[in-house]
């Protein structure tokens, strides 16, 4: 019993910087409160006392905000971060080394009886709010980001986002971004850089816009030369610079600066 009091206590110093020695996590830490009551409350709960393992899990979410069936089965070092509004269904299975976050709802789908709420592996991150809903099942080392609606199983290793939820693409490679800042710039648009390695799809789809920007910019200076050299000069003149210039024509009035 203490080997997994000392796990518990460890494991929120491993995953929460704020806290700062044993007595403040034991005494202040909700998500380690409602587990360690969720323990004694799923011990009753197995050996026939519903009853009396309903009305503990009461109280624990009373003093937590946390609401953990005492049938659902939970593994070694969880650790659920502030915690309030995190709710855990009764057929749910959460692996070790998992981390749940405020709002995280482990749910069912359906009003039968039987196994109806989500499996984690080992070693999830659930993030903010996010929804794992129905008898699904997570892989090993899976990250579901915040406010996330999950409802299919998911392959481990894998980062999920959205609502409803999808996997994100892995990460551009260093050439790849490289090329998409120098597109970026020229076009002027500046706010990609800040999110370039963020697990975030719409990051992920600009970047796709500027690999197509590029090829584009290719292909048309292919064809100016193929034009060059046929005599056909002058075709491009009246385009403007992208950078820091004013777009206008031939005697016009400058127009709105790019952005």
């Amino acid at each position: 019993m203490f080997e997994r009091l000392r796990e518990d206590i460890d494991c929120v110093f491993e995953r929460d910087p704020a806290a700062r020695n044993g007595f403040e996590v034991l005494t202040t830490y909700p998500g380690l409160h409602a587990v360690l009551m969720h323990r004694v409350s799923h011990y009753l709960w197995n050996h026939g006392f519903k009853w009396l393992a309903r009305f503990l899990s009461n109280i624990a979410r009373l003093f937590t905000g946390i609401e953990i069936h005492p049938g659902a089965r939970i593994g070694r070092r969880l650790f659920i971060d502030h915690g309030m509004g995190v709710v855990i269904g009764e057929t749910a299975v959460v692996g070790d080394d998992c981390t749940l976050y405020h709002g995280v709802t482990l749910g069912g789908t359906s009003w039968s009886k039987g196994k109806r709420h989500p499996t984690l592996g080992h070693d999830i991150v659930v993030g903010a709010g996010a929804k794992v809903l129905g008898p699904l099942e997570l892989g090993d080392g899976v990250r579901i980001g915040s406010n996330s609606v999950v409802v299919k199983s998911v392959a481990p290793g894998t980062t999920i986002v959205g609502v409803p939820g999808h996997v994100v693409t892995p990460p551009a490679t260093d050439e790849a971004r490289e090329r998409r800042a120098v597109t970026a710039e020229r076009i002027g648009f500046d706010a990609y850089g800040a999110t370039k390695d963020a697990p975030d799809p719409i990051a992920n789809a600009v970047g796709l816009m500027l690999d197509h920007i590029h090829i584009l910019d290719q292909r048309i200076e292919a064809l100016s030369q193929i034009l060059e050299e046929r005599g056909i000069s002058g075709h491009f003149d009246h385009l403007p610079e992208l950078r820091g210039c004013r777009l206008q024509s031939d005697g016009d009035e400058p127009k709105t600066k790019v952005p």
